[in-house]
Parts: structure tokens; C-alpha cells; sequence
């Protein structure tokens, strides 16, 4: 039975709470994870490096000097990629390339993500985030808990009830936030400290802190 400290927004401690078995410790898999990792990465590059070719650089198309009787090599304009400012042979242009992953995998991924999180003990819980009110109260709460769980990044993941704090949470540094239904493998591995919702899992407090 895995549990969690159970955090008030005021930074207290009050409880533990019971995490589902099944989705906090689950086997596993690294390949997978890894996977999930290479395609949720790759999506995220928008795909629009690009470099000139001769054709497109803004130079003159005049030949530099005549063909023979100079003693030198055969040129035509500067544009070619031999000249400073010229074109560039084979160099990258705009690619979108679209990974994808089964959803079975996706959910299977997401799963090995948060049982690799809970195995590291970089999962804690929060009661009453839905009523915050200000920014200051949510960078006054990661303050106190920053000590208690040795982290200098935070993901909270959200129950929809809480969806209305996201803009409490955005203007944070080191802060990312999502709803837990909407949680990939990509935002759980690399999300440092995660701090869930406790609405997202409604009475799992199974004992109160003395």
C-alpha cells in the first residue's frame, strides 16, 4: 500500500493518502518510457529550422569574373556556397515529422512513469488547492515544502475542480501545471517534484499527522 504526505495550501502537514495500486505501483518498463520520452519530444519541435540555398540568398547573379584567361577556377556568382554569405549545400529545412504512440502504449506509459516517480519518493499530495486565491499563496506553500521534499521543481497535476488555479500557478519559475487526465509520460518524468490534487482521488486519507 503506497502513501503520500498530505500537504494543506498553507505548507502543514495533515495526513497520509493511499495511492491507486494500480497506476502508482505498477511494473516498470524503461524501453517504454523511453519511447514515450523520444516521441513526446520530438512533437514538441515545431519543425521550422531552415537555411538558404543559393537560389534563395539575396546576392547578384553576376559571374564574378570571366570564364578563362584569369588563371583562376571556373566561377559563376557569389551566391554559390563557396563565398561568405552564399548558399548552404544540404543544409536542414523545415520538417514536421508526426511520431505517435498506440493509446494503449500512452496509457501504459503513463502508468511506468508515475510508479517510477512514487518508487523515487518525488510524489506528495496537496488538500484544498482549489482554494487558492493569489500567486503569492502558491509561491508561499512551495517555500515551505521546498525543504521538506529536497526539490527546486514542481508539477502540479490537477483534478478539473482546481482547472480555475492555473493561472495562479503559471507566473511560478520552475512550476508546470495539468490536469491529471490530460498527464503523458513526458510531463510526469520530467516534472521534478509532483504535487498532486487531492480531489483527484477522493477519501484516501487514512490517518491524521499528530
Amino acid at each position: 500500500m503506497l502513501k503520500v504526505q498530505v500537504y494543506t495550501i498553507k505548507g502543514s502537514k495533515v495526513g497520509e493518502m493511499v495511492l491507486p495500486k494500480d497506476t502508482f505501483e505498477a511494473k516498470i518498463s524503461m524501453d517504454l518510457l523511453s519511447q514515450a520520452n523520444h516521441v513526446y519530444e520530438e512533437r514538441s519541435h515545431i519543425g521550422l529550422r531552415n537555411t538558404k540555398t543559393r537560389s534563395e540568398v539575396n546576392r547578384t547573379t553576376k559571374k564574378i569574373y570571366k570564364q578563362k584567361g584569369t588563371g583562376g577556377a571556373r566561377h559563376g556568382s557569389r551566391r554559390a556556397n563557396l563565398y561568405v554569405g552564399g548558399g548552404i549545400v544540404f543544409g536542414p529545412r523545415p520538417l514536421r515529422r508526426e511520431l505517435s504512440l498506440p493509446l494503449s502504449q500512452k496509457k501504459a506509459a503513463v502508468i511506468s512513469a508515475y510508479s517510477a516517480k512514487a518508487k523515487a519518493h518525488e510524489i506528495i499530495a496537496i488538500r484544498g488547492i482549489s482554494g487558492l486565491t493569489k500567486t503569492n499563496e502558491a509561491a508561499s506553500f512551495l517555500k515551505k515544502i521546498a525543504e521538506d521534499v529536497k526539490s527546486k521543481s514542481f508539477t502540479f497535476i490537477l483534478s478539473e475542480k482546481s482547472l480555475p488555479i492555473f493561472r495562479f500557478l503559471r507566473n511560478l519559475g520552475n512550476v508546470k501545471s495539468v490536469l491529471y487526465k490530460n498527464a503523458n509520460a513526458f510531463d510526469i518524468i520530467g516534472a521534478g517534484q509532483i504535487v498532486l490534487d487531492e480531489d483527484i482521488f477522493e477519501k484516501k486519507v487514512v490517518k491524521k499527522a499528530k
